[in-house]
């Protein structure tokens, strides 16, 4: 029997009953959900009368998810309930008007995985920390494919001098260099999910750590350095020391939505000079007594990291806004079918 405890599982008061059963998402398929259980290895199904009920409001699973399931063992268990989030990494989905796209739930740690070619973007990053520090997960920057850089100092000491508290290595799937540092994360029970865009080499970092061919690798194209998704669904993969990693599909783009903590925490040192103002209601433009315009003028802060922190913020406003106008649309919707279905019983009335 399988202990539920080694995936991570912390029993809470709900969950102590004889007759619940928890399981955790490994992988979703559209609609139908694999998950490790007591049992072993199961497939499920979300609750019809839960799930597609607006009365419940529940939230539907994702990859890392624990949920409660009425177990069957011959056939498609029933997904009863979301249990509570420790951490949640979602984006804007890449598909207009689909809202939010789920990505992982309760992870311990955020592997930002970007490789030493063409691929490294600061700016990329920088969304990559906001979206992490949002998520509840602790950020690290795992800068990839050391082996086609015979120095990558020059890169970490580029990502150290902007991103403050936050791990940084560089790592060579190819060659094991590096991977030795990873230790204090890679840790039985604790789970990490890998983001990056696609060409960054998760697959290899995953196959180097678990020290076998668990995901299949694409080469990547010589013309821009980049590959082709190799991964095609969110998966969570258990190592053989007890670590839990949930592999993602490249990313092309992230979407911001409701980034106000993670902003903060992505641009410490950006924010640290905001109390420094002369007024607290300070605009950062022409006030006198500026911090901001202060650190500009002497090299503190670089006009870059600060158009980057507008940037974002600005983004975050809009999608907040975005989110706001679909869930009016939605419930419009919902409005003028409630009314259609009230003049439909009326007409079989009369």
């Amino acid at each position: 029997m399988i202990e539920l405890g080694d995936y991570g599982f912390i029993p809470t008061l709900d969950t102590f009953t004889d007759d619940v059963i928890v399981a955790r998402v490994t992988a979703v398929h559209k609609e139908r959900y694999e998950l490790i259980c007591q049992y072993g290895l199961v497939f499920g199904r979300l609750k019809s009368g839960i799930y597609y009920n607006d009365q419940y409001e529940a939230v539907w699973p994702t990859t890392g998810d624990f949920v409660t399931i009425q177990y069957n063992g011959s056939g498609d268990s029933i997904i009863t309930k979301t249990l509570e989030r420790k951490s949640f990494f979602s984006r804007l989905d890449p598909i207009p008007g689909k809202g939010m796209q789920a990505v992982a739930a309760n992870f311990d740690y955020v592997f930002i995985l970007t490789s030493l070619n063409q691929d490294f973007n600061m700016k990329r990053l920088e969304r990559y920390l906001t979206l992490s520090w949002q998520s509840g997960g602790v950020p690290v920057v795992i800068l990839t494919k050391a082996d086609l850089e015979d120095d990558h100092s020059e890169y970490v000491k580029a990502i150290e001098k902007n991103v403050k508290n936050v791990g940084v290595y560089a790592v060579s799937a190819k060659t094991g260099y590096g991977l030795d540092e990873l230790s204090d994360y890679i840790k039985p029970r604790k789970t990490i999910v890998f983001l990056g865009s696609s060409g960054v080499g998760k697959s290899s970092l995953l196959n180097a750590l678990a020290k076998e061919e668990i995901m299949k690798v694409n080469e990547i194209r010589e013309d821009d350095a980049r590959g082709r998704h190799t991964t095609t669904h969110r998966q969570l993969i258990m190592l053989p020391n007890g670590s839990m990693i949930i592999d993602t599909p490249g990313m092309r783009e992230i979407g911001m939505f409701d980034v106000s903590k993670g902003l903060g925490e992505a641009f410490l040192d950006v924010e640290d000079f905001f109390g420094m103002c002369k007024f607290k209601d300070c605009k950062h433009g022409n006030e006198p007594g500026c911090a901001i315009k202060k650190a500009l003028q002497n090299g503190e802060l670089s006009q870059e990291r600060w158009d980057s922190y507008l940037q974002l913020k600005k983004e975050a406003r809009f999608s907040d806004d975005k989110a706001n106008y679909m869930r009016e649309k939605q419930q419009w919707h919902k409005s003028i079918a409630k009314t259609n279905k009230n003049n439909e019983k009326k007409k079989e009335f009369y």
